[in-house]
């Protein structure tokens, strides 16, 4: 019996109202006797040839009504698994295709050829990648360049990691798995980063990364102040996703004079938020936090940059009671263990940044157990066309 397409399950796949999983099938369609999909109003043709090999997306097949009518439902879901009301969620923001400014790809020699880009899903192999529509052009301008770049470091069935982040001086590259000794190769390293102009080129063979090339310390600019970027340092995938989530946290708790921003990085949210409020800043990883403290005595700002595994020492609720406001970024497993201090802090606002609906909802029904509610959450579709959901949330009492 044929059977209609309603909704999508968390890993993408169509579901009907019976139960049933379709791949690659959008709401609207219809699923013949013989599981053929028939297409809807909301199933569009796929723009990229890779698609749905390539593991870099999931749901190249629906339109962007749909894709934010996802990003909705898993946050719907993630709180009414925890038993918590719906609040306010307002409409997603979607990255646009081509502005990713980050991406760890995969590369191996087969043969007489190198292969490069994302994994296929659920499996190592690499789909070698001739057109991306996430990446920025930029980032994607250097894929064919890599390849005959790795082509003289990479032994045949050795695989490498390549690493590419937009700094403000140009591409941030990380090649991990690779080695290049002697003259030949730093003169090839040389010229490749000079003729596409990157900024930083590292290698990593197995005892940490080291830079090959960096003519000018990379750095990238958060709230209007130029930070030293680590190697492989983190920023929010898309400049406009960033923008979205930092104007969220603007929204929640731009006015208030002291604010703690827990799992700071390299001060997304605690740079803009220092130009009106003194901040504290907190990272369990060194490099971020020495180059955040760095950025803000070079500019002035007010922040204090703590270097503290929250995990392992979490902030008390005393200590926390200090702030007129919290900030959180926690990674995707939550911050559960600075929860229960949250919870009894003398405190009025949060802004939760997640890129985990599960588990901010389970943080979140920890503070609603102690009289804490949720305002409203804006959804963020950074990863165009992946199953990955992010957003920004408001919480008071």
């Amino acid at each position: 019996m044929s059977a209609v397409i309603t909704r999508l399950a968390a890993r993408g796949d169509g579901a009907t109202d019976d139960g049933r999983h379709v791949a690659l099938a959008a709401p609207g369609d219809t699923i013949a006797d013989d599981g053929t999909i028939l297409p809807g109003p909301h199933h569009q043709i796929p723009p990229c040839r890779h698609f749905p090999k390539c593991g870099g997306c999931q749901l190249q097949h629906i339109d962007d009504e749909t894709f934010s009518a996802f990003l909705v439902d898993r946050v719907a879901g993630a709180l009414r698994s925890q038993g918590l009301a719906l609040p306010e969620i307002r409409t997603p923001h979607l990255s646009p295709p081509r502005t990713r400014r980050r991406a760890s790809l995969r590369a191996e020699r087969i043969g007489h050829r190198i292969v490069l880009g994302f994994n296929e899903e659920a499996s190592h192999r690499i789909v070698d990648m001739m057109e991306c529509h996430v990446l920025a052009p930029d980032l994607f301008a250097l894929i064919a360049p890599l390849r005959a770049l790795l082509g003289t470091m990479l032994d045949r069935k050795k695989g490498a990691e390549v690493r590419l982040t937009r700094a403000d001086q140009g591409i941030d590259l990380l090649l991990t798995g690779v080695t290049a000794d002697g003259l030949a190769a730093s003169e090839a390293i040389t010229e490749f980063a000079q003729t596409h102009k990157i900024a930083r080129l590292a290698l990593d063979d197995g005892f940490g990364p080291q830079s090959r090339w960096e003519p000018d310390a990379a750095t990238v600019t958060l709230g209007g102040v130029a930070v030293p970027l680590p190697i492989n340092g983190f920023l929010q995938a898309t400049p406009d996703g960033e923008a979205a989530l930092v104007e969220g946290v603007m929204d929640i708790v731009g006015g208030a004079g002291t604010v703690a921003d827990l799992f700071a990085g390299l001060g997304t949210f605690a740079l803009p938020l220092s130009a009106q409020a003194k901040v504290l800043a907190a990272e369990g990883a060194r490099d971020p936090v020495l180059a955040l403290k760095l950025a803000a005595a070079r500019a002035g700002r007010q922040i204090v940059a703590d270097h503290r595994d929250l995990f392992r020492r979490p902030y008390m609720a005393k200590e926390l009671s200090r702030f007129d406001a919290v900030v959180l970024d926690p990674p995707r497993a939550g911050a559960k263990e600075q929860m229960g201090e949250l919870a009894q802090a003398d405190l009025s606002r949060i802004a939760y940044v997640s890129c985990n609906p599960a588990t901010f909802a389970r943080d979140a029904a920890m503070l609603a157990a102690s009289g804490w509610r949720i305002d409203w959450i804006r959804p963020i579709g950074q990863f165009r066309w992946s199953t990955h959901v992010e957003l920004v949330a408001s919480l008071s009492r």
